[in-house]
């Protein structure tokens, strides 16, 4: 084992890790932090980097501005560093391209010197007083150690591939992540068929929609969702995405916590104003003059399976169900996307720890709401980026909310007040006893049953 002990050892660098680097960097704390990341160099969803598509968040949601504003890499700092600030003044646009996002990040990546790259974690095992992260070169097989007094865990979340999908999957049946490694299949083929519902799902299909008067392939979408509808979008309804209403949702029980995000997806898993209208737009110019483009849209249909070539042709065949009216169907397409979502497993580099881990009893990890890991007698800390929706509610997955939580592990690991954490004091109260403090209301003698 190296003789060397780090402060704190991060386990992925997508957005998130990214962020607590660039503020621990920029820290009056004395730090020494390393962040491990398996991939040889950072991008983010490099596959969903379709043209025209933007970030679903203001600009402002950076890495480290909502708690550091003037800190060197927020992303006024990167334009002024290549002398855009006066495009982007003029560009008058608060929700940035994701293209340029990703080249923000990568901006913020190579000035790091505690980013390394090419190392695969396998294990996280304790070893006395402090934890020891084992790690493999992808493409030497070198091996490295590294201690550490605190782990924090950002690896992300993968690609969601239905059980009754696998079987297909391949070239060409692929997940919407990788769509712009796979466009030119799309463009090639006769028909394309994407499955799923949400923003992804949107914009592969805007993108195949604009060019499918180049190509001529035939274009369907799919959703078992009960319709096509826009994400919940207003001013009053962002009061969520706060500190505060972090504070509130982690103090319900567990049971009103399930329910609650239970009924919240439209607040995250809709299509956005602007992509929504882009595709009303573009059918609508494409039907002028009694033209019927070839495309077709069916909601509340579930695909139950993708089999193999149809008897006619190539093509797969979708064994579709419309769970409203009850009805089957078979769909056959020559390439199919899938836009199935992503979800989070458990990494099996902790298994060496799995019987220190507390969990819930549905398997979930519990987390305390400065972002620890619940475990018994372990050496030190491990946090969690982005694994807290079941504890901390809709907000863990905002990149808007990333540096708050950032900041509270830096300060967690300092065990010192490095960044003051802001909050947001929003125009809405979430728990009752500040609504009466504040208000001069007063608690009901006699309140009416549930």
């Amino acid at each position: 084992m190296t003789d060397r002990v780090h402060d704190l050892v991060g386990i992925g660098v997508g957005p998130f890790n990214l962020g607590l680097a660039a503020l621990l960097d920029d820290a009056p704390a004395d730090l020494d932090v390393a962040f491990l990341e398996q991939e040889p160099e950072f991008n983010w969803h490099e596959g969903m980097l379709i043209e025209g598509t933007t970030l679903e968040v203001p600009f402002l949601a950076d890495l480290v501005t909502m708690v550091d504003p003037s800190n060197p890499y927020s992303y006024l700092s990167y334009l002024r560093e290549r002398n855009r600030l006066y495009e982007f003044y003029f560009y008058e646009e608060f929700f940035i391209p994701r293209r340029e996002y990703n080249e923000y990040c990568r901006w913020v990546a190579d000035q790091l010197p505690t980013l390394q790259f090419d190392r695969q974690v396998t294990d996280v095992r304790e070893d006395g007083d402090v934890f020891v992260v084992e790690t493999v070169d992808p493409v030497t097989g070198e091996q490295t150690s590294y201690a550490a007094d605190d782990v924090v865990m950002g690896i992300g979340t993968q690609r969601h591939v239905p059980e009754q999908f696998r079987d297909a999957f391949g070239r060409d049946v692929f997940h919407s992540a990788s769509y712009l490694h796979n466009r030119d299949r799309c463009l090639d083929a006769e028909s394309v068929t994407i499955v799923g519902s949400g923003q992804s799902a949107a914009e592969v299909f805007r993108d195949l929609l604009e060019r499918q008067s180049d190509h001529e392939y035939s274009l369907d979408w799919i959703t078992r969702s009960r319709g096509f509808f826009q994400m919940a979008d207003a001013k009053l309804g962002h009061m969520i995405y706060t500190p505060e209403y972090i504070d509130y949702f982690y103090d319900l029980d567990q049971e009103t916590k399930d329910e609650i995000r239970g009924k919240q997806d439209q607040l995250y898993k809709g299509i956005d104003e602007t992509t929504s209208a882009k595709i009303y737009d573009a059918l609508y110019r494409n039907s002028i003059g009694d033209a019927e483009p070839d495309v077709g849209l069916i909601a509340a249909t579930e695909v139950t399976d993708i089999g193999s070539a149809s008897p006619r042709s190539d093509d797969y065949q979708l064994v579709c169900e419309q769970w409203q009216e009850d009805e089957r169907f078979v769909l056959d397409s020559e390439v199919v996307v899938l836009a199935t979502g992503y979800t989070r497993t458990d990494p099996p580099f902790l298994d060496p720890l799995e019987d220190r881990i507390r969990r819930d009893d549905q398997g979930r990890l519990e987390i305390t709401r400065d972002y620890r890991v619940e475990t018994d007698g372990l050496p030190g800390e491990i946090f969690v980026q982005n694994a807290e929706l079941h504890s901390h509610g809709i907000n863990a997955p905002d990149l808007g909310l990333g540096p708050y939580r950032n900041a509270t592990i830096v300060n967690a690991v300092a065990d010192d007040a490095v960044y003051e954490l802001p909050g947001a004091d929003p125009f809405q109260s979430f728990k009752v006893d500040d609504f009466v403090a504040d208000r001069g209301a007063r608690p009901a003698e006699n309140p009416s049953p549930k």
